[in-house]
């Protein structure tokens, strides 16, 4: 007989001992550690593990979205998440230039810190771009998680699975002991990274390849803040001789912590012998970059890695859903790995507790491929994509193929008063003006639009007013279905809200005015005839929850009386233009297209 405990059971077999849970989630960094957060967060039984015995031991990912900060507010860590990591206002001067002491070529404003479009990213969001390191966000998540019910197991290796009608069956293997063991689940989600051994268990399909370019990452401390506090930035690119070598095409210096802890990516050519890279090679390489050859940096790690352009066509089979890189291989450009990672678990997680609540059938769990499998092609081509533009840079340098003298003189012709370097100067203005597309993509960033069994679409797509019709770099706020939630400040003279911060993660929201307060009544009857977790919220005069700016009400596209439903991951699932005859009926009928008959 099992023995409860915390809603998994341990079950004597033959075989050994069989550990039960709803979930079982194989690793714990961005894409596995939220997942568990919010399973955490909806009451779902489940174990973590990786083969790890704790978190990230390098920087990694940092760069930190609006969408991504939007969930950790949703799931409560915001404040949490902002404590530890570099503000918005100190990411965005981002510097090219022969080496941090030396000249500067140019500088981009980044993440939305130019004025233009700082205003684009506060309309759009709660919340703003922030920088925190991987070492920093991944205990956040995994601490959290693990305080609100997750089962965390380190050192624990994923070995292999079975499926069945039921579950699956997954053998693990405790690092640390030297034994194996299995661990019965309901569903299990891959989110062991880029070489990901579940992906490859179920046979995922994949475009694109592995490996394309060559890259190093060299971690070191040095206070260098008289070089760059006064233009801060948490990247700085460095054009120099062998630089056009490796994926990215640039040296990179990354600011991990501002001003003395850094990171360095450059690039080798991975058709070669990998380079022996030591400790006197990573001092020489910090030196170079940084143009500064007395110093004496404390190198605290270096690793070789590849570049990847590469995406998985469908994400999931039967009972096994993968998230992260294991469905999406890119490099590190437009800093969308760890937020792409976080938004796939978030899509994920709520429909997994759906239909193991009994509240939707589990057809409901198609819509994960149907709906993220673009987003993976999309960040993909996108992330490879700006990688590949900082040649427009090196064109207009008129520096490819070129070494050590030659090319520094070809970098000095863009000061010429000459026909080249007018034309040199003319054509940086240019390639820089390109990489607005992996700096300030809002658009790439914000812009999810879902089409899938999980929206009630009406036909309509947002609407893009002239000059933002580039769906890159501008994100347009719609309440189309498929369409993430506006953002707009709501509440009363006590209390500012966010909208989103009415429609928590816990449940579906219907959104309606005063004169469609019959929706209000409605949305109780189906609640309690579904046993869902639904409720309306009423925005108007004299209600608990006021338009402050009069901002909601031009961008809810549709009448006083209408009603829209949002998911608990903000999408937009369906809509009313105005009060139906009948509202109980529609709200109903839309819920059993989006969830199965009550």
């Amino acid at each position: 007989m099992p023995i409860f405990n915390d809603g998994m059971t341990e079950t004597p077999t033959p075989q050994g001992t069989v550990i039960e849970t709803d979930v079982l989630i194989v690793g714990s960094g961005p894409a596995g550690a939220s997942a568990a957060l919010f399973l955490a967060e909806l009451g779902v039984p489940h174990i973590m593990i990786t083969k790890y015995r704790w978190t990230a031991n390098t920087p990694r990912a940092h760069i930190t979205n609006q969408r991504a900060m939007e969930i950790f507010r949703d799931l409560g860590i915001e404040e949490q998440v902002l404590a530890d990591a570099t503000p918005h206002e100190l990411v965005g001067d981002t510097v090219f230039c022969t080496s941090i002491a030396g000249e500067e070529i140019g500088r981009i404003h980044t993440w939305g810190t130019r004025p233009d479009r700082e205003a684009d990213y506060r309309l759009a969001s709660p919340c703003l771009t922030v920088d925190i390191p991987q070492t920093y966000l991944e205990p956040i998540l995994v601490r959290n998680a693990t305080r609100r019910g997750t089962e965390s197991r380190f050192s624990t290796e994923y070995r292999a699975h079975t499926q069945d009608e039921d579950g699956v069956t997954v053998d693990v293997f405790d690092r640390l002991t030297g034994q194996g063991y299995q661990i019965r689940a309901t569903y299990l989600i891959g989110a062991d990274g880029a070489r990901s051994q579940v992906a490859a268990d179920i046979g995922l399909p994949y475009e694109g390849r592995m490996d394309i370019a060559g890259s190093m990452n060299i971690t070191f401390r040095a206070d260098i803040s008289a070089l760059v506090d006064h233009r801060p930035s948490v990247l700085y690119w460095v054009i120099q001789p062998g630089s056009h070598v490796g994926g990215i095409g640039t040296g990179l210096v990354r600011m991990v912590r501002p001003w003395d802890e850094w990171l360095i990516v450059w690039g080798y050519d991975i058709d070669g012998p990998a380079p022996e890279l030591d400790e006197e090679m990573a001092r020489s390489i910090v030196r170079d970059l940084l143009g500064m050859p007395d110093l004496e940096p404390e190198i605290t790690g270096y690793s070789l890695w590849g570049v990847n352009e590469m995406y998985a066509t469908t994400l999931q089979k039967g009972r096994v859903f993968c998230v992260g890189d294991a469905v999406h291989r890119h490099p590190p450009s437009n800093g969308l790995g760890s937020n792409t990672s976080v938004q796939d678990s978030y899509n994920l997680a709520w429909k997994i507790a759906a239909v193991l609540n009994g509240q939707a059938d589990p057809t409901l769990l198609d819509s994960y491929t149907a709906e993220r499998a673009p987003v993976a092609q999309r960040i993909v081509t996108r992330a490879n994509t700006s990688a590949r533009e900082f040649g427009d840079i090196f064109d207009a340098l008129g520096v490819v193929g070129l070494e050590g003298a030659q090319m520094a003189a070809a970098m000095e012709e863009r000061k010429a008063n000459t026909p080249a370097g007018a034309a040199k100067r003319a054509a940086l203005v240019t390639a820089m003006e390109t990489k607005n597309y992996e700096f300030n993509a809002h658009g790439v960033e914000l812009g999810q639009f879902y089409e899938s069994g999980a929206i009630v679409s009406d036909g309509t797509r947002p609407v893009r007013p002239a000059g933002r019709e580039d769906e890159d770099l501008f994100h347009v706020m719609s309440t189309s279905p498929g369409a993430h939630l506006p953002h707009a400040w709501v509440g009363n003279s006590v209390d500012k809200y966010a909208l989103m911060d009415l429609a928590p993660y816990t449940r579906w929201t219907l959104l309606t005015g005063i004169a469609g307060e019959a929706w209000a009544d409605a949305a109780a009857e189906v609640a309690a005839q579904r046993g869902l977790p639904l409720e309306a919220v009423v925005i108007g005069p004299g209600r608990e929850i006021t338009d402050l700016y009069y901002d909601w009400a031009k961008l809810r596209e549709v009448q006083e009386s209408g009603a829209i439903l949002v998911r608990p991951d903000k999408h937009v699932a369906w809509r009313a233009m105005r009060l139906a005859d009948d509202p109980t009926a529609a709200l109903d009928a839309a819920l059993t297209t989006l969830l199965g008959p009550a």
